[in-house]
Parts: structure tokens; C-alpha cells; sequence
């Protein structure tokens, strides 16, 4: 990777690296490690540590923006924030993928885009952050890119029931992904409804509208929700 590429990618977080092993490390996928003809250090373990000094940071500025909220509803935040559709996001966000290592087989299956390599290499960077720097570099760059600007606002859609994260949860445990596509926009363009599908396993599981296409995906995942439960039940 060359000297500019590092220069782009820490202006983007708003850090400098002393050691630019650590930041490669954070960015090298076990596909490329295992391809090198050379001993290479993959992210894995960069990752292991990154999730650790992601609920910590999280942690600490949900209790500082909301010193009042209870144990339940900071955890609901916080789980929101640290979870890998977050995460894969902001990793879009930033074009995280374009700095990563590949092996040949990751990169030919479209791996630079990812959800999960995208969210593992942001938790492997902020790690490398925290090496480099300590805690308090690192709780700067989750501050800045993780935590939505909304925050300092009340940020209220984080302690909204995270129905797409329970969705995708139980979605996985049957080795499915839910995809979500717009089908219908109504009204002007700042009073807009949208209308939301949700799709797995080859079928629509259901639909959902609302004021925003986040809100609207959140309905659908709702009533997905409702529907698997109504299923599981008569199967049962």
C-alpha cells in the first residue's frame, strides 16, 4: 500500500500513525495472509481487541451524554452502536474497503464490500488506534465516526427497539440474511412516506412504511418479526 494511500485514509479518521505496521496489520484480512509466500500477520486479533475498546469507549460516552438513563436503555444503545450493521456502515462510510488486503479468492468474490470483513477491519482499526495511541485516541475515533452526530441531541432512534438487529439475529441462526428494498415513495419531498420490503431466503417476509427509508426498514423488520413468531408458533 503506498505512503499516500495511509496519508488519505488517516485524514479520514483524523489520526496519525506512529507505527504503520500496526495500521497495516488492522487492514490485512486472513484471505491475504494465508496467499503471502511470507509470514503476515492477519486482523483477527486486532479485531478481538478492537470489540473490547469499542463497548468500553461507547460505554463511557453514553454515560457521559446521558448521565440520568438506566442500565436498560444505555444497553440498548450501546448495542445498537456496536453492532455489526453499524459498524459495516461506517466502514462504508469512510471506504475502508478500498485499504484492505485480500487474498486473490475474497477480492474475485466482491470482498472490499463485505458487511462483516468491513465491520471486523473497523474494530482491527480502532485496535490499532489504541496501540498507537491509548485509549483516548481511540475514544476520539469512535467519537468521530462511530457515535451519529445526533448524540449530543438525544439522539432518541437509539433507544428505539432495534427490530433489524433482532431480525438479523434470528435470520443467521438459520443461515439467512434479510435484504431490505425501497418499493414506494408517497407525498413531497420533505413530508415523503416510504414503503419497505424485507427479503430473505429468496421470498418477501413482509413490508413496512414510514417517514424515513430507516424507519420504514425498521416497520418491515417489525412485522417480520410478528410473522416468524405467528409461524413458529402454529408449526410448534
Amino acid at each position: 500500500m503506498a505512503q499516500s494511500s495511509f496519508n488519505r485514509l488517516e485524514k479520514r479518521i483524523g489520526y496519525k500513525f506512529r507505527s504503520q505496521d500496526l495500521l497495516i496489520e488492522a487492514l490485512t484480512h486472513s484471505s491475504y495472509a494465508q496467499e503471502v509466500s511470507r509470514p503476515t500477520r492477519d486482523n483477527e486479533l486486532m479485531e478481538f481487541l478492537g470489540d473490547s475498546v469499542l463497548n468500553f469507549a461507547v460505554t463511557l460516552s453514553l454515560l457521559d451524554a446521558f448521565p440520568d438513563y438506566d442500565e436498560g436503555k444505555l444497553s440498548l444503545a450501546r448495542s445498537s452502536l456496536v453492532a455489526a450493521s453499524h459498524l459495516s456502515g461506517v466502514g462504508t462510510e469512510l471506504g475502508l474497503g478500498e485499504y484492505l488486503r485480500l487474498g486473490q479468492s475474497e477480492e474475485k468474490s466482491g470482498g472490499r464490500k463485505k458487511p462483516g470483513i468491513l465491520a471486523d477491519a473497523l474494530e482491527a482499526l480502532l485496535a490499532a488506534v489504541y496501540r498507537d495511541g491509548g485509549f483516548e485516541a481511540a475514544r476520539k475515533l469512535v467519537e468521530k465516526v462511530i457515535l451519529p452526530p445526533a448524540l449530543s441531541d438525544g439522539a432518541d432512534d437509539l433507544f428505539a427497539t432495534n427490530y433489524k438487529g433482532a431480525l438479523q439475529e434470528q435470520l443467521q441462526a438459520e443461515r439467512q440474511t434479510a435484504r431490505y428494498r425501497v418499493v414506494g415513495e408517497e407525498g413531497r419531498e420533505h413530508q415523503k412516506t416510504f414503503t419497505v420490503e424485507v427479503m430473505a431466503g429468496g421470498g418477501v417476509l413482509a413490508r413496512g412504511s414510514g417517514s424515513s427509508k430507516k424507519a420504514a426498514q425498521q416497520q418491515a423488520a417489525k412485522q417480520a418479526l410478528e410473522i416468524l413468531a405467528t409461524k413458529a408458533e402454529a408449526d410448534g
